[in-house]
């Protein structure tokens, strides 16, 4: 097989510094994945940065704004508002080094979406256009490629790229209930409730996505694919972390949230059956299972409660939940057509293939 070629940039497996390092008193994160390899000058720069390093502005101009480089950058300074990662310090998340590092790469990624997402205000226009199904076989759509003309390797590779958003799943929506009242914060925890398994630790639906991997022959670490997902997967799990840590963002990260919701339930019926038609096993199949049904639901939950009822308390928000409608369904877009085009060459969509362990797709 042949791989599409990759920009330079030398495989330095970046290492925590020695404990004696690490400032008197600090926790040190010992869970966290490993920090990635460097995708270019602005990675680079975040990674010293975050193994003690004094951090220093690198200019974006002119720079990708969805490129790898600075995708990679955004995503390494947002997960220190997650699980962190191995001997970077707790304490990092709020270094103000740190945070003035990252609002320029925000500033870019940001301009680039509202200038590539044409401005509409309808909200609701905007959610009942996701209601359309295509007529037939949609050849811009993963799920229905899956569905149809997949691979078990192609179902693999898909669910390792997406386990950096499932293995998240609902972390960054939480994060816009204390920003909501009255009518859409209720429904708001109440959809996070079921995503978050209803009070049972097993049926976490990020729990349920790592049996699903396992059941694929995957590694469930949370943050093991880093290395190998394109800068296309990083971008959907950033954006969310953008629009969920910015309390001025929170129409925008409903209008996300909403997305999601409204797009699941027909996409995860098309995975299970290409799960089914592949011979994937029963925990496999059970996570696209259990959000046909439970997303079904949401959607009217989402769409007339929690979208309804902010547009009641903060209907001013319309434009921003509109805009999160739309660039959230334009970076999918980028995802889908990046994993489509490799998988139709018989090429990994991956940086890094999965190997033969894995039951990947060999070089």
């Amino acid at each position: 097989m042949h791989l599409s070629p990759q920009p330079y940039v030398p495989l330095v497996r970046h290492q925590p510094p020695p404990p004696d390092e690490a400032r008197p008193g600090a926790a040190v994160t010992v869970t966290g994945p490993p920090l990635p390899s460097a995708r270019g000058e602005v990675s680079a720069a975040v990674l010293s940065a975050l193994l003690g390093g004094r951090p220093h502005a690198v200019s974006v101009d002119g720079r990708d704004p969805y490129g790898d480089d600075l995708q990679l950058a955004l995503y390494l300074l947002y997960e220190l508002h997650y699980q962190g990662f191995a001997g970077v310090p707790d304490e990092r998340e709020w270094d103000l080094g740190l945070l003035a590092l990252r609002r320029p790469l925000e500033q870019r990624f940001l301009q680039a979406l509202r200038a590539d997402v044409p401005p509409r205000s309808d909200a609701e226009q905007a959610l009942g256009a996701l209601l359309v199904e295509p007529a037939g076989h949609d050849g811009t759509s993963v799920s229905h490629h899956l569905q149809r003309d997949g691979e078990l390797w192609q179902l693999r590779e898909y669910a390792a790229v997406r386990s950096l958003y499932h293995l998240k799943e609902a972390d960054p929506h939480a994060w816009v209930i204390p920003r909501l009242r009255g009518r859409a914060k209720a429904a708001m925890v109440a959809v996070e409730f079921d995503e978050f398994g209803a009070g049972r630790a097993e049926e976490i639906h990020a729990r349920l996505f790592a049996d699903l991997m396992r059941d694929l022959g995957l590694e469930t670490a949370y943050g093991h694919y880093l290395e190998a997902a394109p800068a296309e997967a990083l971008a959907t799990v950033n954006l969310m972390s953008l629009f969920g840590l910015h309390r001025a963002l929170r129409g925008a990260l409903v209008g996300h949230f909403a997305t999601v919701e409204v797009t699941s339930s027909p996409a995860s019926r098309r995975l299970a059956a290409a799960l089914r038609r592949l011979g994937a096993g029963a925990a496999a199949q059970r996570f696209y299972d259990e959000h046909v049904e439970a997303d079904a639901v949401h959607e009217q939950v989402v769409r007339h409660e929690v979208v309804g009822g902010l547009l009641d308390d903060e209907p001013r928000l319309e434009p921003d939940i509109a805009f999160g409608v739309h660039a959230t369904g334009l970076l999918e877009d980028r995802l889908g057509a990046h994993l489509l085009k490799a998988w139709r060459r018989q090429h990994s969509a991956l940086r890094v293939p999965l190997s033969g362990d894995e039951g990947g797709k060999d070089p």
